[in-house]
């Protein structure tokens, strides 16, 4: 279940992904696969490269924070992509990547899966997976975008797995929202294919068509929630995202309040009980 080989997951990659894919890069072990990609040469503008493992010893969180992957319980997967130009809202692109996942776990059958922002897969309202996306500046027109997903797929009963933020009451996995657990493999290949199709959508698009399809997922929508930002505290209720990917706050005092940086401190069930 827990192996991993490039050859078995070109199986599951559609030509025209693999005809921008460089050679997949598969590690036993490794401390960050976005620290791998990050640390080689970049792709050529429109092409992917691709690093994975099951045993990641050293991953990253938003706001330096860890993640973390017990060796073989977990997929750690991390494509970078080149734009040809810089898009004029990149941070909106963690979001995209979000429903990109989301389409891709859908398409295997594992259905339910939550997208609380702006980088978490949430599933039985507990931490499925992570999203980080990082920015390599290749000139002062063209960057390279490494998006990197950490996903829990088969954890032991009695892991004490940790929790990077204080919004979740558990963590989760893929075994418990599906029948059948798909192969590392086939995951690792469907979801390069659903992330090429994002890169190259949002690339000639933005995030702006997304926002309907990311409502639909959208788990902090109608959940009491408290905010942390640069500056203050605050709480309100979710109610949504905006075309450019700010979160939408309804707060008591001020009505409607966007955040485009913060962490969710607190968010309890809709209708406000926990």
């Amino acid at each position: 279940m827990s192996s991993l080989d490039a050859e078995k997951i070109l199986q599951f990659v559609t030509d025209s992904t693999r005809e921008r894919l460089a050679p997949i890069k598969v590690f036993t072990e490794v401390p960050s696969t976005n620290s791998y990609l990050l640390s080689i040469s970049p792709p050529d503008s429109g092409r992917l490269s691709v690093a994975v493992t099951t045993n990641q010893t050293a991953g990253r969180g938003r706001h330096g924070k860890t993640w973390q992957s017990p060796s073989g319980v977990g997929l750690c997967l991390s494509v970078a992509y080149t734009f040809a130009s810089q898009p004029e809202n990149l941070p909106a692109l963690t979001l995209a990547i979000g429903i990109g996942v989301a389409d891709a776990l859908r398409d295997l059958n594992i259905n339910d899966v939550e997208l609380k922002w702006p980088n978490d897969l949430v599933a039985l309202d507990g931490k499925l997976g992570g999203i980080l996306t990082e920015v390599r500046q290749q000139s002062a027109s063209t960057v390279t975008v490494v998006t990197g997903i950490g996903m829990n797929v088969n954890l032991p009963s009695k892991l004490d797995f940790g929790i990077e933020t204080d919004w979740a009451w558990k963590v989760t996995d893929l075994k418990s929202i599906c029948e059948t657990l798909p192969s590392n493999d086939q995951l690792v290949g469907q979801l390069t294919n659903y992330l090429s199709k994002t890169f190259s959508d949002y690339e000639a698009s933005g995030f702006a068509p997304l926002v309907k399809r990311w409502s639909e997922r959208d788990w902090l929508f109608g959940r009491e929630i408290t905010v942390d930002t640069n500056d203050s505290q605050f709480f309100g209720v979710g109610a949504g995202v905006a075309d450019d990917g700010a979160l939408l706050i309804n707060t008591p005092e001020s009505g409607i309040r966007r955040v485009t940086s913060g962490t969710i401190v607190i968010a309890e069930a809709r209708g406000g009980q926990t």
